[in-house]
């Protein structure tokens, strides 16, 4: 067990060139569009599954924040299943660098956030002061609303690279004692083995929540300003 803890978070790169544009593109092959009449069971499920979700977080959105529904469902389905591509071994996961996830966040809620100027121009003004405020601390308060605003991408980004990178580090390290651990005492190896298949089963489902969570907090930023 030489290999470096952070090692599976380097961008990977062949003859030089880095091809994490070919990783990000992979998960599209596992969504392949329906051009049958009648689907075979996984498209169905999939489909089923997408209008769930869909339904779900567009039921809150006015008619003009329901035109960001593709954006948004193809939002969760990129980060969900780079999640659980990031979960097979030997395998790199887009979502663990915080440069991918800002590049993700910014624009997302930049767009919000102008669409809410444009068409909500007082009610997104009236944000930054809440009613009732008294006159001294007017200054104060219209600072932090600011700074709270701005701070909104950066907290959807470090959240989704916290959550992923600290479950990929607790099963590198699971892992590795289990390893050690064969050749020391057998039942004390067994134990943390099957301690590492019940954390492989939550991390399984911290890709899948964490990738709701991300779109969810983009469609409440949206649903503020539309």
């Amino acid at each position: 067990m030489n290999e470096n803890l952070f090692a599976s978070f380097i961008t990977p790169s062949m003859m030089g060139l880095p091809i994490v544009i070919l990783i990000i593109m992979f998960p599209n092959i596992l969504f392949p569009s329906p051009n049958r009449l009648i689907n075979n069971r996984l498209i169905s499920i999939q489909q089923w599954l997408i209008h769930l979700v869909l339904k779900q977080m567009m039921a809150m959105h006015s008619p003009k924040g329901r035109t960001w529904s593709l954006m948004l469902i193809s939002l969760i389905m990129f980060i969900g299943s780079t999640n659980l591509l990031g979960l097979l071994p030997h395998s790199f996961t887009p979502t663990t660098q915080l440069s991918m996830n800002l590049g993700m966040a910014i624009p997302l809620w930049a767009g919000a956030v102008i669409t809410g100027f444009r068409h909500k121009t007082k009610a997104s003004l009236a944000h930054f002061l809440p009613q009732g405020t008294p006159i001294p601390l007017i200054p104060m308060l219209i600072v932090i609303e600011t700074i709270s605003l701005f701070i909104q991408p950066m907290a959807l980004a470090v959240r989704l690279t916290a959550n992923i990178t600290a479950g990929h580090l607790l099963m590198h390290l699971i892992g590795g004692a289990t390893l050690v651990l064969t050749s020391i005492s057998l039942p004390t190896a067994m134990i943390t083995f099957i301690i590492l298949t019940l954390l492989s089963l939550l991390e399984f489902a911290v890709a899948l929540i964490q990738a709701y969570v991300f779109t969810l907090l983009v469609s409440l930023y949206l649903h503020d300003n539309t």
